[in-house]
């Protein structure tokens, strides 16, 4: 299992796999014209418009929006990493995932792990024996109010109060490997986990990855969780994940706490939507794999000064994960309350009403960041935008970004956002912008649309031999790379390029090209994409001419420029 999977592994998986069939085992598909159609799984509809293309290996939905290729719906409707998403796909192929080899790296082998989730399956077990038979740890959980319903649900358990339990019971080999023992310097185990209520940490495949174990009484420390193994990775993983996926698979939003309790204590209210970071603080890995099972993730923290600390540093991951369509809120509890102690205090609607209308993590950043400033004064409003302009860089391109620059300058009375260097994207049709502006952009859509969903047509600007040097045309800059990939890959379809450019600044454009209906038939395909292209080519042309004559009239033209420029006015 170890190394990296190769990318031509990836781009031949997507050529072989046909993303119709693979869709239609999962959701049974309609014929209807080029397209098949179903009810969309990823939100609720009463008439299709979940449409999938054979012909692009491409699905959309109309709906809600969600679109991709194979790799894509399995990632979204399993809710799968990347990789488990390929190693799913190549079980539908009936292929095996190779790996390339890396250097000094010593992963366990699958079978290892195997034996792992074995043993830990039988040390939930155990510890769940002996909270039976444990009075003072079943007065505990009874004191603070856990039903044997969501006792049962979680697997809560106990580790008895002894050095060698585990050591006594299971092998130790397999104890050390996953982290349930302490070995001594002179070679001797002892059970890391010993009078503590044990909550065991399952995976989203509710595979139990490891423990995290909390004191009866007040002592230090109050929680313990098991250290980073094979299994366990707890920059990765969060506390109550399974649960909430076994009683809803599409929350409509994740609150995320501090403590294995707090998701406890919610859970008997009726909340269960509720996880826990693992005695970490929220990472951007937290964040992909929460936003994987719903757009709206509620930070939830103490009101004291080490929440409102907390809350601040979730800016630092959660900034570089809010595409387009995710948001973010934080929600400040009153002094000296936890969700535990407040939900018992409000109620469960009022604690729901409050998690409801959590400050958005917009609201919240300029409310932080400016909370101390006077925007009265010229100072004050640049300290603000020195202080907003490394947060917002980290946003992904797209419409939120755009109105997050806005909201700053409005705030600091700017009038253009030229001065913090954003990289507003260009709306397609600006008002004011001349018909032949349109036009160039028109065929620019048009062109890099069909390159996209017909990489064949790739063949017909080779026979053009075109000198690319000096064009210019908004767009160009895609359009070239689109035709490199296509041109560098051994075999190529709609699916492998839009993998190619999946988590990069051109993922959205690719996406609404190669989903783009321009109506065109098979038979008219090469003369519709030749006539763009040579528009484009013209276009291109005359306005680099227009860019070096001005340059000529300015500051003037090297020897290169010049030539340059007389050869596009021969080309003219």
């Amino acid at each position: 299992m170890s190394g990296r999977i190769p990318r031509e592994f990836i781009d031949e998986l997507l050529v072989r796999v046909d993303i119709v069939d693979l869709i239609d085992s999962h959701v049974p598909l309609k014929k209807t014209g080029a397209n098949y159609v179903a009810r969309c799984p990823f939100h609720t509809e009463k008439s299709p418009s979940f449409s999938v293309n054979r012909n692009k290996q491409f699905f959309h939905c109309f709906g809600c929006g969600a679109s991709g290729n194979a790799i894509s719906f399995l990632m979204d409707f399993s809710h799968l990493d990347f990789i488990e998403a390929v190693e799913d796909l190549a079980g539908f192929v009936g292929v095996d995932v190779p790996r390339e080899s890396v250097a000094h790296q010593s992963l366990p082998k699958k079978e290892d792990l195997s034996g792992l989730y074995g043993l830990m399956e039988r040390v939930a077990a155990f510890y769940i024996e002996q909270l039976r038979v444990n009075p003072k740890a079943v007065d505990y959980l009874k004191v603070r109010g856990v039903k044997a319903a969501v006792a049962r649900d979680f697997m809560l358990g106990y580790a008895p109060d002894k050095w060698t339990a585990l050591a006594e019971k299971f092998s130790q080999k397999l104890l050390i490997d996953a982290g349930l023992v302490v070995v001594k310097d002179d070679g001797q185990v002892y059970d890391r986990f010993r009078g503590r209520i044990m909550f065991p940490i399952r995976d989203k495949r509710a595979r139990i990855i490891g423990f995290g174990g909390r004191v009866l009484d007040d002592s230090l420390p109050k929680y313990l969780n098991s250290p980073e193994t094979s299994l366990f990775h707890k920059g990765k993983e969060v506390y109550g994940l399974y649960e909430l996926l076994e009683k809803n698979s599409k929350p409509q939003r994740i609150l995320i706490v501090e403590g294995y309790m707090d998701v406890i204590a919610l859970a008997q209210y009726g909340i269960n939507y509720a996880v826990a970071a693992l005695g970490t603080a929220t990472s951007q890995a937290h964040l992909d794999l929460l936003f994987r099972f719903s757009s709206e993730l509620v930070f939830c923290f103490d009101g004291d000064r080490a929440g409102r600390e907390a809350a601040w540093r979730v800016m630092e991951s959660a900034f570089s994960s809010l595409k387009d369509g995710r948001s973010c809120r934080i929600m400040l509890l009153p002094q000296s309350h936890d969700p535990d102690s407040l939900i018992r205090d409000e109620g469960l609607d009022k604690f729901v009403r409050r998690v409801q209308t959590a400050q958005a993590l917009s609201d919240y950043f300029f409310e932080q960041v400016s909370g101390e400033l006077n925007l009265s004064e010229m100072e004050g409003r640049a300290q603000l935008i020195g202080k907003a302009k490394p947060y917002l860089e980290k946003l992904p391109e797209g419409v939120f970004k755009e109105m997050m620059h806005a909201r700053l300058t409005e705030l600091s009375g700017m009038r253009t956002l030229s001065i913090l260097d954003s990289a507003v994207t260009v709306t397609l049709n600006p008002k004011g912008q001349s018909q032949q502006a349109l036009n160039r952009l028109s065929s620019a859509r048009v062109a890099i649309a069909l390159l996209l969903q017909n990489p064949r047509l790739a063949d017909n600007i080779e026979q053009k031999d075109i000198d690319w040097s000096g064009l210019e045309f908004r767009g160009i800059e895609l359009f070239k790379s689109v035709l490199q990939v296509i041109l560098e890959k051994k075999s190529v379809n709609t699916a492998v390029l839009i993998e190619y450019y999946r988590n990069t600044a051109e993922e959205k454009s690719v996406k609404a090209l190669a989903l783009l209906d321009l109506n065109v038939s098979e038979d008219k395909m090469e003369d519709v994409f030749s006539g763009a292209l040579d528009s484009l080519l013209k276009q291109g042309i005359e306005a680099g001419i227009l860019k070096l004559q001005a340059k000529a009239q300015s500051n003037g033209l090297d020897s290169q420029e010049q030539a340059m420029l007389v050869k596009m006015l021969a080309n003219k």
